[in-house]
């Protein structure tokens, strides 16, 4: 097997800033492999961590994409509590998002975006003073759940499509 080249310590935060580009660019594939070149040299890496997590889940969509296991397996490797109930959520929110543009069945998605508001409601009790970031993210999947007519229905909820 052909080993990997590995990057020096010295490199990781021009790694970190081309990673953050790549992701800016669309190219979660680019972004999440300089993070494992970052995360090879430096395995506590927060920042590397948080990075390859969002390109990876921003490749749910894709054909090959990683899975919302693969996902949760990063959120795990966090370092706090309030990281991994915001970051859990927002892999269940992406992964939710991604099968809804596939065509997934309503109550499939919105049993994702239920996980996440679950997720982002564990957040918000051990937020950090003034990051309202899981209630902003918690308002967002209400909201998509009022555009899927079953779950809207379902759960008494005004349709704004009318």
């Amino acid at each position: 097997m052909v080993e990997y080249k590995r990057i020096s310590t010295e490199a990781i935060p021009q790694a970190l800033t081309l990673a953050e580009r790549y992701r800016l660019l669309n190219q979660p594939e680019q972004a999440a492999s300089i993070c494992h070149d970052v995360l090879a040299v430096d395995p506590s890496n927060a920042d590397a961590l948080r990075t390859l997590f969002l390109a990876t889940t921003e490749q749910f969509a894709m054909r090959r994409g990683p899975t919302v296991g693969e996902a949760h397996a990063l959120v795990d490797r966090m370092a706090s509590d309030y990281d991994r109930a915001y970051y859990g959520g927002i892999a269940c929110e992406r992964w939710a998002r991604a099968k809804l543009q596939e065509g997934g069945h309503d109550k499939m998605v919105a049993d994702w975006i239920h996980r996440a508001m679950e997720r982002y409601e564990e957040a918000e009790a051990i937020r950090p003073q003034g990051n309202d970031d899981a209630m902003l993210r918690w308002n967002a999947c209400r909201r998509l759940l009022e555009r899927l007519p079953e779950t809207a229905a379902e759960e008494g909820v005004a349709d704004y499509g009318d």
